[in-house]
């Protein structure tokens, strides 16, 4: 079958896309706006860029009437945020974050997390997330404008936070201990309970 996604209303085009590139990593954002009120917000459009700068990406489409959601505008008025990790056990919160707020209104109230000081940012990182990112921006892409248009944030990495126990060798995540939460379509999440391993690569 061939699908011409530019025939297609956009919601349709999410829900193949969605369900086709999976399972993706969450990005669980952590920014701040000029007055310093926190928000976190989770992002499954999210990747690793290069190594060298470490430079990661991840993308905040737009609303349906599009508007543009709390976390671009706030890395443009604070560009720098912490990028965590969600875990399986970090599902609850996680999920919690994603609903709408007021524009402005401090998230800081979301059960299940402590929120702790970044060391070279200023948006806090959440304490319970085994691997945090501190970002500063590199620079924002817009794919588009209005309704549905993406907003790929790119991020250097200034400092990671590991949990002690889940470092080997000092340069790999157990992945494991790490137990990360994937993301597939409509309200369904994988972990990684097995993993295949390759002679050859």
């Amino acid at each position: 079958m061939q699908i011409d996604l530019r025939e297609l209303e956009p919601r349709h085009a999410h829900d193949l896309m969605t369900s086709a590139i999976i399972p993706r990593p969450i990005a669980w954002v952590s920014s701040m706006n000029r007055r310093g009120r926190a928000n976190l917000a989770p992002f499954s459009f999210f990747t690793g860029v290069s190594w060298s700068p470490p430079i990661l990406a991840f993308s905040v489409v737009n609303r349906s009437d599009g508007t543009r959601k709390d976390t671009a505008i706030n890395i443009e008025q604070v560009p720098e945020f912490v990028v965590n990790i969600v875990s399986v056990d970090l599902l609850s919160p996680m999920e919690e974050s994603a609903k709408p707020i007021p524009c402005g209104a401090d998230e800081s109230a979301i059960t299940g997390i402590r929120w702790i000081p970044a060391k070279t940012v200023r948006p806090y990182r959440i304490q319970e997330a085994r691997v945090s990112f501190e970002c500063t921006l590199e620079r924002i892409v817009a794919t588009g404008d209005g309704p549905h248009a993406g907003n790929l944030i790119l991020g250097r990495i200034q400092m990671v936070h590991i949990r002690d126990d889940l470092l080997e060798n000092e340069r790999e995540v157990n992945w494991a201990g790490l137990d990360v939460l994937g993301r597939l379509s409509g309200n369904r999440y994988c972990a990684v309970r097995s993993v295949i391993e390759s002679e050859t690569n």
